[in-house]
């Protein structure tokens, strides 16, 4: 079948998901091995047979609901090509407001990072290939992430140290000039988590107790042992989160506290800098 039929066909077929186009283009190229703009040039590229079968098996997958990342093995995040796997959470467009935030905050002067709960690695590695020099250290619970955020790492060429352990947990006598983090924020009991790719992706990486603040909490409590006076802190949460993550940084003494939105215009990610001592 020719390659201009055969698009025009998975777009039918996945009408109705949110995006069929896109998704369509996306497993067209995955299975051809081709870029995007071959699909413009080579409308008449004759697909094989097999080829055609394996999208066949593609389209079934994600009319299922699995995201489109897991089916590809892979996800862009800050123009960087990611591994991807149902071990970690898939990295979405809207992270990369907090990397855009971390990065106008850093100091000229080399300085060092470090990423709770890094994933797939995608904060670490945008932040390190913005600024080489640099010293990035990344930390995940899951040792299957952790390892895929290492392959990520090296096929990359980005020196991003990835360590296995619970949040601040194996930095010990470190500091840092910044912490960034997305960790889970999602209430147990929200409705989204039975909708859409978050079906197929780890709860551990979406959910928390306490209404999905209970990270946070954590995470603001004990990164003051970590900053250098004038660090920050930086975490993505929910929509509706800002208020109260703002109250949680400024309880342990944070101050600069701010929310910055996502390119939706939602609340997504909240900052405050450490001043060096907690206020009387």
């Amino acid at each position: 079948m020719q390659l201009s039929e055969l698009r025009v066909r998975l777009r039918e077929q996945l009408e109705g998901g949110e995006s069929p186009a896109l998704d369509a283009d996306v497993l067209l190229c995955h299975v051809l091995g081709r870029p995007r703009s071959f699909l413009l040039a080579w409308p008449e590229f004759e697909v094989s047979a097999q080829q055609e079968c394996e999208l066949a098996e593609l389209v079934r997958r994600r009319k299922r609901g699995e995201p489109v990342a897991h089916l590809t093995g892979q996800r862009e995040f800050w123009s960087l090509m990611l591994e991807v796997s149902p071990n970690t959470l898939i990295p979405r467009p809207d992270t990369e407001v907090l990397v855009e935030s971390a990065l106008a905050r850093l100091p000229e002067r080399p300085a060092r990072v470090v990423d709770l709960g890094t994933g797939t690695g995608a904060i670490a590695l945008a932040m390190k290939s913005e600024r080489p020099f640099d010293v990035v250290l990344a930390v995940e619970f899951n040792p299957g992430a952790a390892a895929l955020a290492r392959r990520n790492a090296a096929r990359l060429g980005l020196a991003v140290e990835v360590r296995e352990g619970s949040w601040l947990e194996p930095l010990t006598g470190l500091t840092f000039d910044m912490i960034v983090s997305n960790p889970p924020y999602i209430d147990a009991a929200d409705p989204h988590l039975a909708q859409g790719d978050v079906r197929f992706e780890p709860l551990s990486a979406l959910v928390a107790d306490d209404a999905g603040l209970a990270d946070i909490r954590l995470i603001a409590g004990e990164a003051p042992a970590h900053l250098v006076a004038g660090g920050w802190l930086l975490v993505e949460h929910g929509w509706q989160q800002g208020d109260v993550v703002q109250s949680i940084f400024i309880d342990n003494g944070f101050d600069n506290v701010a929310t910055l939105r996502d390119y939706g215009g939602q609340e997504r990610v909240t900052l405050g800098r450490w001043p060096g001592r907690k206020h009387a």
